[in-house]
């Protein structure tokens, strides 16, 4: 059988979860995973809430058990900009590459990139990323690290050949493989 790749795309925002704003980021971010060959399962907004991105995040990796969960928004310096934090919360591992790649990337357009404050991680058989809010960024960020992806989501999933390790966190259901 072949293997899926899943997605999920979760948009942190006060004002896209209360409907004052249109989510446009979480959309790019969708249409990138499909065009790289994911199967976007899940879109959700959640408001920029610790708690509430918790339980957006544990509820998408252990019931959904998408291979990749992309977050966008909450990434900056306002107060309520948390994301990064909730993430960092929940996962198992870190993947600290990642979210440097992109502010690399993100430096190479604007010296405003180092602002920027992504995480990346691993919850069971789940890589999570975080992204910026903003459309144009989230897509720089998504685009400089999407060619790595599915090579780091064979090895976390046991596809190429080499051991899945999840540390004891157990899934209802482990792979993506339907």
């Amino acid at each position: 059988m072949e293997n899926r790749y899943t997605a999920a795309v979760i948009t942190v925002s006060d004002k896209g979860f209360a409907g004052l704003r249109k989510d446009t980021s979480g959309p790019a971010i969708a249409e990138l995973l499909r065009e790289d060959g994911y199967e976007v399962i899940s879109a959700s907004i959640v408001p920029d809430d610790m708690e509430k991105i918790m339980t957006g995040l544990v509820l998408c990796a252990d019931r959904l058990c998408p291979c990749l969960i992309v977050t966008t928004g909450g990434t900056g310096f306002s107060r309520r900009d948390v994301t990064p934090e909730a993430t960092r919360a929940i996962i198992e591992r870190e993947v600290p590459g990642i979210p440097e790649a992109m502010r690399a990337e993100s430096m190479r357009i604007t010296p405003y990139g180092c602002l920027s404050r992504e995480a990346a991680g691993i919850r069971g058989d789940t890589l999570i990323i975080n992204c910026p809010g903003s459309e144009k960024a989230a897509r720089e960020c998504l685009a400089a690290v999407l060619p790595a992806l599915k090579h780091g989501i064979q090895i976390l999933r046991g596809w190429s050949g080499e051991c899945s390790s999840n540390n004891g966190h157990e899934h209802k259901e482990r792979h993506c493989n339907g």
